[in-house]
């Protein structure tokens, strides 16, 4: 059996506040291959988002910290990486869509600078072909007109397209990984399903591995090949999608089941 893309095994991650130190991972471990999809699904609050933010080193500092268990991606452990070389896996390696695309761009830079910046971190592309990277990423998020949306700014764009941007941007470099945190919350019902399909479609055709982080469970029905369940900070059910849809064993998964 060949190796995971990702191991994470007995991860655990406080955050240090006023009120005293709170355990917000609590000895998570999972894995994913590659080409697979991993749903990720619990209430809000209940640690997958801080899950995927200690995956990417990218924790609030210096109040979060990783205070065990490792996170192995392509034979490396990244909780112990040297922030340089963290910052080369993450977008390169591993990309990620935040959860509000409304916030997730920067107002005052246009699409196009804040896509070729990401190229220009990860490759050695003259301008002229970092400028067709771009054009040629827009285009394949389904963004009409990608010459001209690189030279448009945030608010000039639907939140549906803006999504897509933020796509583009996590899948410029070609990462083998991507981890999408609540990638359709703040969308409208038909674009969220939209977006669902272009990540979908966009997963098979590169051949990348897909952690898609979510409080909805008809999400994680059409698109995950095996679902992790979190509940305050622990992991309390691991099983393929649809053996968890017609056998789920904790309480609280089958609190969450007859939700739907």
């Amino acid at each position: 059996m060949s190796e995971a893309l990702l191991s994470v095994e007995n991860l655990a991650t406080e955050f240090d506040t006023d009120e005293g130190v709170v355990r917000a991972v609590d000895d998570v471990s999972f894995s994913i291959n590659r080409g697979e999809t991993l749903g990720i699904v619990g209430e809000s609050g209940c640690g997958k988002s801080v899950t995927a933010l200690s995956v990417m080193r990218l924790l609030p500092q210096p109040m979060g910290q990783i205070v065990g268990g490792k996170v192995m991606f392509e034979g490396r452990d990244l909780a112990q990486l040297p922030l340089s070389e963290m910052q080369k896996v993450r977008g390169a390696g591993i990309g990620m869509v935040f959860q509000e695309p409304m916030t997730a761009l920067n107002p005052v830079h246009t699409i196009g600078r804040q896509l070729t910046e990401v190229i220009n971190l990860h490759t050695d592309l003259s301008p002229r072909d970092t400028l067709k990277r771009g054009i040629e990423i827009l285009d394949k998020v389904g963004i009409p007109s990608p010459e001209i949306r690189m030279s448009e700014y945030p608010h000039q764009l639907s939140g549906g397209m803006r999504q897509r941007v933020v796509i583009a941007i996590a899948l410029a470099c070609n990462p083998s990984l991507l981890i999408a945190d609540e990638p359709t919350t703040a969308l409208d019902v038909t674009i969220q399903a939209q977006i669902l399909d272009l990540m979908k479609q966009l997963q098979q055709s590169l051949g990348m591995a897909l952690i898609l982080i979510t409080h909805d469970l008809g999400v994680i029905a059409e698109c995950a090949d095996d679902v992790l369940v979190m509940y305050a900070g622990k992991v309390v059910e691991k099983a393929p999608t649809q053996q968890l849809f017609s056998s789920a064993r904790h309480p609280y998964t089958r609190g969450l089941l007859h939700s739907l």
